[in-house]
């Protein structure tokens, strides 16, 4: 078989180390890809945008693409997954209605409240309503505080901004509607009430009829250690969660997760491929945050690698709406990423820095090198992007993960390399 996958984050890379696991692939290819996927697929540096559609189709045909797997969320949004289906291809990934889950907040918001989904008491602005916003906000009394906004659209991770006090959350409005930091995504925004607790990232597998939970995770969104500095596509992650016993779990689907699916369904919404819960969790009571409509980063890096069961047999039964006899089996051991990030990043980036220590490395020991942001220069592996690498690690145990992870980047050298040393500390055995 010959696979497609679209994107070129360690997400991607980590599906592709995970589907070259199976002995019916005898090709994959990858569109744009990144240095660490070029060891294991060939890459092709095309946009991934809605108008190379017709570009990425002829491909798939030249090529005699048998299936493809679609990484990052833009496309799906645009609705890759009807442009290729309507053409005869098979891919997995949400329509291009289902994948409003992620690509429109407002959209999920009040598809949540209609449904009686547990979460964040919410109100709604247009860019039109600029003032009505801020006499919004300055109502707000002080102790009510911190407050969230949000941008509708897709704004690469970075459009939820927490807010401490009124001068933050007008500055935040001011950004998002006079500023139009975030453009087209930013047109509309929800303020939500701040909910305090402990975040659970949960992926589950759909078929139209049916939803499969994956393991859960948690990733980690500020940049600097202590979850301080602004937020990131995510600094690290671990699965699974040892203080999200059967019961939480158990109201976490039976409240957000299965209710959601059905209503999908009740709808007219044939949801096929990721639906990943973000939840809040406050006095073991969960709440929802925000739902994606595809593989989480970096929460696929430390769930796939959990995963006994074949993915591409999973992935392509879903695409076929064939679920029913699929059972996911699972590592018991612990699993921990770190992102290492380049100089500047989440503000800025830096490209073309050339990376140490990687290029000898093979995956040993149960410690993988899951490229993000990477190119091919002058023979050279070098930065290509924000979050750079994702290295992870399996062990009986936390400490065990956490301690060759960290004894493992001491190796990694490129100028402004940034990452967190508490990544997964929390849970770390005693």
């Amino acid at each position: 078989m010959k696979i497609l996958i679209l994107g070129s984050g360690g997400r991607e890379h980590c599906i592709a180390w995970k589907i070259s696991q199976n002995k019916k692939v005898n090709k994959i290819f990858a569109i744009p890809g990144n240095a660490g996927m070029q060891q294991i697929s060939e890459c092709f540096d095309m946009p991934i945008k809605k108008e190379n559609f017709k570009s990425i189709l002829k491909f798939i045909k030249n090529n005699k693409v048998d299936f493809t797997i679609i990484g990052p969320e833009a496309p799906l949004v645009d609705g890759i997954v009807d442009y290729l289906e309507d053409n005869g291809h098979a891919a997995f990934g949400p329509s291009k209605s289902a994948a409003r889950i992620e690509g429109s907040k407002v959209f999920t918001k009040k598809f949540a409240i209609k449904n009686n989904i547990p979460g964040a008491e919410a109100y709604f602005f247009k860019k039109n309503e600029y003032k009505k916003a801020k006499d919004f906000i300055e109502s707000l009394d002080s102790s009510t505080y911190p407050w969230v906004i949000k941008a509708d659209g897709l704004a690469a991770g970075k459009g939820v901004l927490i807010c401490k006090d009124r001068l933050e959350m007008l500055g935040a409005l001011n950004d998002f509607f006079i500023k139009d930091i975030f453009g087209r995504a930013g047109e509309e925004i929800i303020i939500e009430e701040f909910i305090e607790g402990f975040e659970v990232s949960i992926m589950c597998i759909c078929d139209g009829k049916r939803i499969i939970p994956m393991q859960t995770a948690q990733d980690y969104k500020r940049i600097f250690d202590s979850d301080k500095g602004r937020n990131t596509g995510g600094m690290g992650s671990f699965s699974p969660l040892p203080f999200v016993d059967s019961n939480l779990q158990k109201k976490i689907l039976d409240r957000i997760i299965f209710p959601t699916f059905e209503s999908l369904k009740k709808e007219g919404i044939n949801y096929k491929g990721i639906l990943y819960g973000g939840i809040i969790v406050k006095d073991n009571e969960p709440y929802l945050l925000e739902y994606n409509c595809r593989f989480g980063d970096p929460e696929t890096q430390v769930v796939l690698p959990r995963l006994n069961s074949d993915l591409l047999d999973i992935l392509m039964n879903a695409s076929n709406g064939n679920l029913d006899s699929t059972e996911l089996i699972w590592s018991a051991q612990k699993c921990v990423c770190v992102v290492i990030a380049s100089k500047g990043y989440p503000e800025t980036s830096s490209k073309g820095d050339i990376i140490y220590g990687v290029k000898e490395h093979s995956n040993e020991n149960d410690i993988f090198i899951f490229h993000a942001g990477t190119s091919i220069q002058d023979g050279n592996i070098v930065t290509n992007g924000g979050r750079v690498l994702n290295i992870v690690s399996k062990d009986k145990t936390f400490n065990g993960a956490i301690n060759k992870i960290y004894s493992k980047i001491k190796s990694i050298n490129f100028d402004g390399m940034q990452f967190r040393s508490d990544i997964a500390k929390k849970v770390a055995e005693n």
